[in-house]
């Protein structure tokens, strides 16, 4: 079985074992069928009690099979989330209220044992009768060290998750020798070249995974491979006390920390959560300032004529085209002679009325539809014009990668950096956005952004 189908097996089987474990409790508590007045208690808080129970699983690696590969692995494991789900459980039926008062303390006990012996037994058995599948990950370390040797025997120790160490590259360029000038093997692998070569023995041997043991000497390589568009592997590092002042752990082989550099995708649950609060945010928006639209379209019309909106070709996530709605600021045919160009300050194509409607940002409410339709986010990179997406694709390392998300109608470049502030800049500001994006994060960008609209700041 791979390893996804078992952790959405064990989070169902989990779920319905812990209920019937609780269900046999009342039932050996009562001696037969429970009195309503106790189990109603236990059914109205039924939904709450797996969901704590399921988090106490997570807590303690039920759902992480590598952290559970023995019996006694597991048993020490499925007591712990047991015990913290029962204390859980009688926490929430005292606090809970009176009408939860009945829940029989005697069948959490009861549960306790139940679903101790049912999460331990279905595990004990499934491990009896089929084997966890893990996906394969062809591994690259970078380094030769005593730690890159270390770590490269504790991936090949745990090769049933998957892991197939391919070889190593040397720190150094040139890389070592022997004394024949044929490449060298460390501990069984090849020496397959230098840092320089990470792109190339990267694609050759359709690596998955690169593992960089000394990232501050090798942050030019690192830099590559993050950005590098001809391959598409997850860069860890081995970090030293630097990274371990700016970055998070992300796991452990062995006792060796590691940290992952490329993660750009966010977990589905925070994708559907934001685009929920997107849509039902625009959504409101869109209903409390529709007087606000309204005025702004009749204004337009009035001072500029038809017609009152806007729609240009932007670039959207995976770099796909969508048109973008905006009140039009600007003079028909604004750039017949000079073509796409940018705007700049003073810009004489920008009308009276399309000056008040930038410096507050009015001219960007119409976006609300793009958001509602999925082009966009709330908050994201900004999207781009076509024509000069090609260009900054060409001429800007790692331009491409702003496009794994979707376009926002505000951003952190857009609350940190100033409005006509480089490309390249901007890049760094998306970038920083899309590594550490999380929902507070976008809240505090918001709030940034609702102070610059309410003061003009930045505008063009």
């Amino acid at each position: 079985m791979r390893r996804r189908s078992f952790i959405a097996l064990a989070l169902a089987l989990d779920a319905a074992l812990v209920n019937i474990g609780i269900v046999a409790a009342f039932v050996v508590r009562f001696g037969g069928v429970p009195p309503a007045f106790n189990f109603n208690a236990y059914l109205g808080l039924a939904p709450v009690i797996t969901l704590v129970y399921l988090g106490a699983g997570y807590v303690y690696g039920l759902y992480e099979p590598e952290r559970t590969e023995s019996v006694w692995d597991i048993v020490r494991a499925a007591f712990m989330a047991v015990t913290l789900g029962a204390l859980m459980t009688a926490a929430i039926a005292f606090l809970a209220g009176p009408r939860f008062f009945s829940f029989s303390r005697l069948a959490i006990g009861l549960g306790w044992l139940f679903g101790l012996a049912l999460l331990v037994g279905w595990r004990t058995l499934f491990m009896g009768i089929t084997q966890i599948r893990w996906p394969e990950q062809r591994v690259l370390v970078v380094g030769t060290g005593q730690v890159a040797r270390e770590l490269a025997r504790e991936l090949a120790a745990r090769s049933r998750w998957g892991f197939n160490v391919i070889g190593f590259l040397s720190a150094a360029d040139p890389p070592d020798l022997d004394r024949a000038g044929a490449p060298v093997e460390i501990d069984g692998l090849p020496l397959l070249g230098g840092p320089h070569d990470a792109g190339s023995v990267a694609k050759a041997h359709d690596v998955d995974r690169v593992i960089v043991v000394s990232p501050v000497e090798l942050r030019d390589l690192i830099e590559h491979l993050v950005i590098a568009e001809e391959i598409d592997v997850r860069v860890d590092v081995v970090p030293e006390l630097y990274e371990v002042f700016i970055g998070t752990l992300d796991g452990v082989v062995a006792d060796i920390p590691l940290m992952e550099i490329t993660r750009v995708g966010r977990p589905r649950w925070y994708s559907a959560l934001k685009r929920a609060v997107d849509v039902v945010l625009a959504v409101v928006l869109l209903v409390v300032l529709s007087p606000v639209l309204a005025i702004a379209a009749i204004a337009v019309l009035v001072s500029m004529g038809w017609p009152a909106f806007y729609m240009q070709e932007r670039s959207g996530v995976d770099m796909r085209p969508f048109r973008l709605y905006k009140f039009r600021t600007m003079v028909r045919d604004a750039e017949a002679a000079s073509g796409p160009v940018f705007a700049a300050a003073g810009d004489a194509r920008v009308t009276s009325l399309g000056r008040v409607l930038r410096t507050y940002r009015i001219d960007e409410l119409p976006q609300l539809f793009n958001i509602i339709k999925g082009d966009m986010s709330f908050v994201g990179p900004r999207p781009e014009r076509p024509y000069f997406v090609e260009r900054f694709v060409a001429d800007i390392p790692g331009y491409r990668e702003r496009f794994k998300v979707r376009p926002g109608v505000t951003g952190l470049a857009q609350v940190s950096g100033d409005y006509a502030t480089t490309p390249e800049r901007k890049l760094k500001y998306d970038l920083i956005y899309m590594y550490h994006q999380n929902l507070p994060m976008d809240l505090q960008i918001l709030v940034e952004t609702a102070r610059v609209v309410m003061t003009g700041a930045g505008s063009r």
